[in-house]
């Protein structure tokens, strides 16, 4: 049988002495971007390599010559759980003043992005993130990456607590062992010596999860419960389902092969949502996720990246043979999943009661953008906050923010500093606003093919009036867009999911729910920006007038199905133009 033929970014990651590559003396080698090798190798180490598209074409705030790219960087901070400390966000504000593009941004899987930092930048700013205590190592490449787990801080019981150590403890374990990150952008710059951390003087021949060529592909875990999917369970390689009896968790229902990214060129590329595979004890949870990911190492497809997600695998070889294999690998036989499954979903947005005397609050942050501008100044905001009270903060997959153990006393006051940085309250905040969310898409992602961050809020602006004129303001139901098939801001499970298709144009989608928990289906292809509200408005319609009694929006949506919604959208527009 002839050997699979390796696809070239393997051939990168089998020749990189464990992620070192080339680039060292590509660091200090004068120029503003990396090699072709060296961008792809880069991501494990937390950072991507990017250019200004706007800048490129000559377009908004470009003054490079057309065609030009002008590189930049941007660096993303692995967070597990979202949870980190006011002085941790406020080094991350000011890098993103100093050495980035002047914003911060809350990504969909609860860590924290700089973008816009130069190559002769890059390395102080993954050296002054370690210097607090956070790390970019693996928060992309052919790794597990962010692990996500639910943020609110309830201490009226453990569970949260026991969830949340169960991420930490997770992330530390399956972090790659290479101390290449260490020798490259930690070494000291006065004296030259090398900080060897997670791996010891030879971690770069110790690589006992991964081996030395990593993954096939990126690899997504989660950890939340059924009566809160905050963490989207059902969109990621490994989910875990918190089961609870009388306040403690008994265990974890494993779901699966969960993944969103697309190509539309290629048919056999789809999105899925993870399957139910067994039931595990809390003491086996960290033992049966390495067992997977080995499986996932061994048995993914390294020949062709589009199809090498688990979800591909288990596609291939169907759920039993999947779960008897993770079986050999853990070493014993695992249970079928216990009943429980999704019933909630809670953004966490305003005020909270902790259980222990203090409160957390939820701030939404539109599409995770932490800015100055004329209207808003979040950054500053967030400054005086974290000086004033030293709140814990944890981020949210809706990229929203939690500031928690806030006294009673200053709830009042940390209102007072939003409301006076020109900061609308959580309460104030439309419902559709609320549940949306867009990838960053243009004009630094080179994989996106037109707007979402900065096209959404003007969607929503054009939303809000027409569910006012229907009087449907106070529905909640999810609407997320992404600036390429990709999905990340996961809009495959969404309400509404609006995803890029062409210059300026968008698949519609509909009929996903807000419980996460349900594929949603193509309604319009080929929309323009301009007419997405409209294409929406004759279905809203109808749902006001069909709905069941308790039907949320995505629920009637699959109830009628496409072909019913399309008909009736067909009519309500020959009405309104007769």
């Amino acid at each position: 049988m002839a050997e699979e033929k390796l696809s070239p970014v393997e051939i990168i990651k089998a020749g990189s002495n464990y992620l070192r590559g080339d680039i060292g003396p590509e660091i200090v080698d004068g120029n503003d971007h990396f090699s072709k090798d060296s961008t792809q190798l880069l991501k494990h180490h937390g950072t991507y390599q990017q250019d200004d598209r706007d800048a490129r074409a000559g377009g908004r705030g470009g003054e490079g010559i057309r065609g030009d790219k002008v590189y930049s960087f941007m660096v993303r901070t692995k967070i597990p759980g979202g949870k980190l400390t006011s002085a941790q966000l406020l080094e991350e504000l000011d890098l993103c003043d100093e050495l980035g593009n002047a914003t911060l941004r809350i990504t969909t899987r609860q860590g924290l992005q700089l973008h816009g930092v130069l190559k002769s930048h890059l390395k102080e700013a993954i050296r002054r993130i370690n210097e607090v205590q956070l790390s970019t190592l693996a928060a992309c490449g052919d790794v597990e990456r962010n692990i996500m787990c639910c943020p609110a801080p309830h201490r009226q019981d453990p569970v949260h607590d026991e969830m949340q150590a169960l991420a930490d403890r997770l992330a530390a374990h399956l972090c790659p062992r290479t101390t290449a990150y260490h020798e490259l952008w930690l070494t000291d710059p006065d004296s030259g010596e090398q900080t060897l951390v997670g791996g010891g003087s030879n971690g770069h021949e110790v690589e006992p999860i991964y081996g030395p060529t990593y993954l096939p592909r990126k690899f997504k875990t989660a950890i939340g419960l059924p009566g809160d999917n905050c963490v989207d369970i059902y969109a990621n390689d490994l989910g875990l389902m918190a089961i609870t009896r009388d306040h403690r968790i008994i265990g974890y229902n494993v779901l699966v092969g969960g993944g969103f990214g697309v190509t539309p060129s290629a048919k056999k590329t789809f999105p899925a949502l993870a399957q139910r595979m067994a039931f595990v004890t809390p003491e086996q949870a960290v033992d049966v996720a390495t067992a997977i990911i080995k499986v996932q190492r061994d048995f993914g497809n390294r020949s062709d990246r589009k199809v090498a997600r688990l979800k591909y695998l288990i596609h291939e070889w169907g759920l039993e043979k999947f779960k008897a294999k993770v079986e050999e690998y853990y070493g014993a036989a695992l249970p079928e999943c216990l009943p429980d499954d999704v019933t909630g979903f809670d953004d966490h947005l305003g005020w909270h009661e902790q259980g222990d005397g203090l409160w957390f609050y939820g701030l939404n942050v539109e599409n995770g953008r932490i800015l100055d501008n004329e209207t808003i100044r979040l950054k500053t905001a967030l400054r005086e906050i974290c000086r004033r009270f030293a709140p814990g903060i944890r981020l949210t997959s809706h990229q929203s923010m939690l500031f928690t153990d806030v006294a009673e006393a200053n709830r009042g006051a940390l209102e007072q500093i939003l409301r006076d940085h020109g900061i609308k309250l959580s309460h104030e905040i439309s419902a559709v606003r609320r549940w949306s969310m867009a990838c960053v898409a243009w004009p630094t992602c080179g994989l996106s093919i037109t707007e979402a961050e900065r096209a959404l809020p003007g969607v929503i602006d054009d939303l809000e009036v027409e569910l006012a004129r229907l009087g449907l303001s106070q529905e909640t139901f999810t609407v997320r867009m992404t600036g390429c098939p990709n999905g990340c801001a996961r809009p495959y499970n969404s309400d509404v999911g609006l995803v890029g298709r062409a210059a300026g144009k968008y698949t519609v989608f509909l009929a996903g729910r807000l419980l996460g928990n349900r594929l949603n289906v193509q309604y319009k292809d080929m929309v323009p920006a301009e007419e997405l509200v409209s294409t929406l408005v004759p279905v809203l319609a109808y749902f006001k007038q069909d709905r069941q009694a308790g039907e949320t929006f995505g629920d009637f949506c699959h109830r009628k199905g496409v072909e019913n919604l399309t008909q009736w959208a067909d009519g309500y527009a020959s009405q309104a133009t007769a």
